[in-house]
């Protein structure tokens, strides 16, 4: 039977007192000034999310924000559990803040996020962190202020990481860090479980937002002027899988696109086997939806792929490609690869590189195998030497810089739409519609907004460009 929790707009309610009971310790403390928080956020745009509500919660008790955890009273780190580099970084920045607890004793450090809600690495925390006074895991941070009250008030350290299938909560307001681009989840949790993927049992199962809570998100986004509108969940494409309403996910694309405002939709991540072809001709029909596509393969080879228990084969996925190349004219491709799963030959490789030149991703996210203790492919025999799949690793990035680079080059001469995004030096980056960056001279007044940019030039795998 399903643990997953819809929280009630009753139950939410329930966090007032506590967020007032917080607001009013900060305030005595600081004789009615503001206290300062700082978040920080590893990992992937799901996190980004998560962290946006969670300083929503901060802002209503009475929270302001700092860049630096030197001068915040409250330090939180929403940590990422996918790869042992990210928990290594978080351990290791962690670490660095016991002097400054040394400092001001008064400081609350928290830690929360995937790599917590792992019963073992929660564990670690309590023992080795003393100083870190609060750590809590993926399910209940909607209970924040609840959480914070319960240190703040009672001077004692608290772990609450309940074992759930997940929860879905809606009205929690969020404090985003961009004026112009937003993410927006639409689903979470994960029911896929390949063999090397720890997300099903740190995010739960996967439950979808009701769409017209969705679309009266993006609605709001739109009147508030914002331009660049990415959607998230862990696999999108199985978006309202079970679910009454019977929207599915082009049928929702279809929708947000049909609302009012100058905006681009983009989505991701995106699992190979639940894509459909109406979901390309949804994108080729849907003028707001970005001609980008992040779909991850992680193998060429099928039986690789098999065990890792990603429910395609080379072949599916790249009719899929072939598919959408036909019905929706200038799509891009990234993806995500795994090196060095265990039990991958040499034979398999060379099929990943193979893949890889049919293709011809714009670019690659690449990762050497990281075991993740709990999950099935951690226990997997794993002969092949970690000097050699760092070679095929080296090997991997080298042929897609040169794919990526003659790719490049093709676009040059090429004018079109792209969203002026951040100053970099003496040039602005602009992002064109199917996700490549270009350098442009000027328009640092512009930022945020849509112009028309033409491709002068490909220097070093960097678009160069002028405003027209």
């Amino acid at each position: 039977m399903s643990q997953i929790h819809v929280v009630s707009p009753e139950e939410l309610a329930k966090q007032h007192p506590y967020i007032e009971k917080v607001r009013a310790f900060y305030a005595a403390r600081h004789n009615g000034g503001a206290p300062l928080a700082y978040v920080r956020t590893y990992g992937c745009q799901q996190n980004v999310s998560d962290s946006e509500r969670m300083k929503g919660l901060l802002a209503q008790m009475g929270f302001e924000f700092t860049e630096t955890p030197d001068d915040a009273d409250f330090i939180l780190y929403n940590t990422c559990a996918v790869r042992e580099h990210a928990e290594d970084r978080v351990f290791g920045n962690v670490g660095a803040l016991k002097a400054l607890k040394r400092r001001r004793p008064e400081v609350l450090i928290a830690l929360c996020g995937c790599m917590v809600q792992q019963e073992h690495i929660a564990e670690k925390i309590y023992k080795s962190y003393p100083f870190v006074g609060l750590v809590f895991g993926t399910h209940v941070q909607h209970r924040l202020p609840e959480l914070m009250a319960s240190v703040l008030l009672r001077q004692r350290r608290l772990v609450e990481i309940p074992a759930c299938d997940g929860v879905l909560v809606e009205g929690i307001p969020a404090v985003r860090d961009g004026g112009f681009k937003a993410f927006v989840p639409i689903m979470y949790g994960c029911n896929n479980f390949c063999t090397y993927c720890i997300v099903p049992y740190v995010r739960g199962r996967e439950r979808s937002r009701p769409p017209e809570a969705i679309l009266e998100e993006v609605r709001e986004l739109a009147a508030q002027g914002y331009k660049d509108i990415t959607l998230l969940g862990q696999n999108v494409n199985s978006y309202g899988k079970g679910e009454a309403h019977g929207v599915n996910f082009p049928e929702l694309l279809r929708r947000i696109n049909a609302i009012e405002g100058d905006f681009i939709i983009r989505f991701m991540t995106s699992h190979p086997k639940d894509a459909t072809k109406e979901l390309f001709d949804t994108i080729a029909a849907c003028e707001k939806v970005t001609r980008h596509f992040h779909l991850p393969f992680q193998s060429g080879s099928n039986r690789v792929l098999k065990a890792m228990n990603r429910g395609y084969t080379r072949e599916q996925y790249l009719d899929l490609i072939a598919y959408a190349r036909k019905v929706v004219p200038g799509i891009s491709f990234t993806s995500d690869v795994i090196v060095g799963f265990p039990s991958e030959q040499r034979e398999d490789f060379e099929q990943t590189l193979d893949l890889i030149r049919q293709v011809g991703f714009a670019s690659l996210f690449t990762f050497i195998f990281s075991p993740r203790e709990g999950t099935p492919a951690a226990a997997m025999p794993d002969p092949i030497p970690a000097a050699e799949k760092t070679a095929w690793f080296t090997e991997m990035t080298a042929l897609q810089e040169t794919l990526s680079a003659q790719r490049l080059q093709q676009l040059v001469g090429t004018e079109c739409r792209a969203l002026l995004e951040q100053q970099t030096g003496d040039c602005v980056e602009a992002r064109l519609p199917d996700n490549s960056i270009v350098r442009v001279n000027g328009g640092a007044d512009r930022i945020g907004q849509y112009v028309t940019v033409r491709i002068t030039g490909a220097r070093n795998y960097v678009l160069t460009g002028e405003i027209k």
